[in-house]
């Protein structure tokens, strides 16, 4: 009867298994891609994407731009000289932490002369409300306070913060001074964190112009700090890439975990 028994319980293992296995399909969500609502850039639009893996947590955060967006772009116009682009979250999906993200399109650049003062796109993606945002400024009487140098443990290693890298309606940035930029080479991309308060409050790819036309595919390492100011996903890579097959630009935050 032994061998018989055996059998059985074998059975029943696979049988349990299988079941098992078979909830476990029913219950995992399906890999999947939200999508923000479009927004004019250009002669083409941009929008915000998460694709999230089977169990419903974001992969990565995206501001996709068609290929037709990178022409009819405005130029300085008298002292305006850099055009906002405010992308929405998709609606459904998991929560990611980033509130909305401001895509701008810089015609000439901006300082430092001779560094970032050729045309490119600056993409922050915001942990704080649209509203909050709109109130930054470093003037007044709250400019100490708004220009409180933040806990050390906020900072990437190597990364500074320069005073005049303070921007009404925007942060502070803190500056990766390895980027080719800063080492006798033309700005291609680098990893902007921004600061407010003390508080970090957005995460910013920034690329030019000449390397979207390049039409690249490109991963790169994130400098992390040692924590973060918000709960929510934040990227170990960012990736700069063009699919010829739906004519599309990407630029994304990759490879998120999770920070409380």
């Amino acid at each position: 009867m032994k061998p018989a028994v055996c059998l059985f319980r074998s059975a029943g293992t696979l049988c349990a298994l299988a079941f098992l296995s078979i909830a476990g399909t029913t219950l995992a969500a399906e890999p999947a891609v939200h999508t923000g609502a479009p927004v004019a850039v250009g002669n083409g639009t941009a929008r915000v994407v998460v694709t999230t893996n089977g169990m419903n947590e974001p992969e990565s955060v995206s501001v996709v731009l068609t290929r037709d967006a990178l022409q009819g772009l405005p130029q300085v116009q008298g002292e305006q000289m850099v055009w906002e682009y405010s992308l929405p979250m998709p609606d459904t999906g998991p929560r990611t932490g980033f509130d909305h993200v401001v895509f701008d399109w810089n015609p000439v650049g901006h300082i430092p002369e001779g560094v970032y003062n050729v045309p490119h796109f600056d993409v922050h993606f915001y942990l704080i409300s649209g509203g909050e945002r709109e109130a930054i400024t470093f003037h007044g009487e709250g400019r100490e306070l708004a220009m409180a140098a933040p806990d050390p443990q906020l900072v990437p290693a190597g990364y500074v913060i320069p005073p005049d890298a303070a921007v009404d309606r925007m942060g502070m940035h803190g500056l990766d001074p390895t980027g080719h930029e800063f080492n006798g080479q033309p700005f291609s991309h680098n990893f902007i964190y921004g600061y407010y308060k003390g508080e970090l409050m957005f995460v910013e790819p920034m690329v030019s112009m000449a390397f979207l036309e390049s039409l690249p595919e490109m991963t790169t390492p994130v400098k992390q700090p040692q924590r973060y100011s918000y709960p929510a996903w934040y990227p170990a890579t960012y990736r700069i890439g063009f699919d010829a097959g739906k004519g599309e630009y990407t630029i994304a935050l990759q490879n998120l975990a999770r920070f409380d």
